[in-house]
């Protein structure tokens, strides 16, 4: 017989079974076991650490370094323009995925090759190029150089990428029949593309941002040639972390780390409450 739970308020024919966990096997404890010290090897105890050290100088220390003028200032650089980039890539992202996956032209091969260059190529790299297209020196006669411009395009180069390779799988893998049952009932495009295929793709694209914002968040090679490092002007977060450690002062560098830790964890839980709002409204 198949035990039940009683919920107060629900009709009897709605209960439904009990769910209870299957007990863990040898190998199965063991793996988890092996993946959890794996994992607070390689994040857990490194991030306790610099927390450890963000509260080395107690909280006067910390609350000071990180509302210091010029490190606020790179702080407000980093996450706003890294939000900009992060929904610029959800727009452009998901449309490039689109083509990709649902039309067919000539150099279809070549741009799937090209979209993984920022994947490929080395960041300072990346800086040096993008001095060299939109620098003092530049061929097209653009010079955006030691200017917010300049990051805002540094971080759209390196996180391209993200969106286009987490949605487009998930597009190719749509059953197309589901959209033409859709138009024979006499659903619009629109309807088709909210009711059926965004609530297919919203996690991919919700993954696809937090990569974005967390690497634009970090960057640091891809901007340091072009940018030009001006305090109060276009200095990132990074930099400044750098900064500080180089002038032997790991308490700063560390209360800044912990800020950017604190957003980026906010920003994920912000999507993936979109996400399941999308979701359960498709």
């Amino acid at each position: 017989m198949t035990s039940t739970t009683l919920v107060p308020g629900r009709p009897a024919g709605n209960r439904r079974p009990a769910r209870t966990g299957l007990p863990l096997t040898r190998a199965s404890g063991l793996g988890l076991g092996v993946a959890t010290l794996w994992f607070s090897l390689l994040v857990l105890i490194p991030l306790s650490a610099v927390a450890v050290t963000a509260s080395g100088g107690g909280w006067d220390g910390f609350w000071q370094a990180v509302t210091d003028a010029q490190t606020s200032a790179t702080i407000r650089l980093t996450v706003g323009t890294a939000l900009l980039v992060t929904l610029v890539n959800i727009v452009m992202g998901t449309l490039i995925a689109w083509v990709l996956v649902r039309d067919r032209f000539f150099g279809k091969r070549a741009l799937e090759v090209l979209i993984d260059v920022p994947f490929a190529l080395p960041t300072i790299v990346a800086g040096l190029v993008l001095l060299s297209l939109y620098g003092p020196n530049s061929p097209l006669g653009v010079n955006i150089a030691n200017t917010r411009i300049a990051v805002f395009l540094a971080f759209l180069f390196v996180t391209l990428p993200f969106v286009v390779r987490t949605v487009q799988p998930v597009l190719a893998e749509l059953d197309p029949q589901a959209e033409e049952a859709a138009a024979s009932l006499g659903a619009g495009r629109y309807t088709t593309f909210r009711r059926i295929i965004l609530p297919s793709v919203t996690p991919a694209i919700a993954a696809g941002a937090a990569l974005s914002f967390a690497r634009a968040v970090g960057e640091y090679g891809s901007l340091v040639l072009l940018s030009g490092n001006l305090p109060m002007r276009t200095e990132v977060a990074s930099v400044r972390i750098l900064s500080s450690i180089e002038n032997d002062n790991p308490d700063s560098a560390a209360a800044v780390a912990v800020v950017l830790l604190a957003i980026s964890l906010a920003v994920i839980v912000v999507l993936d409450v979109i996400q399941r709002r999308v979701m359960r409204r498709g």
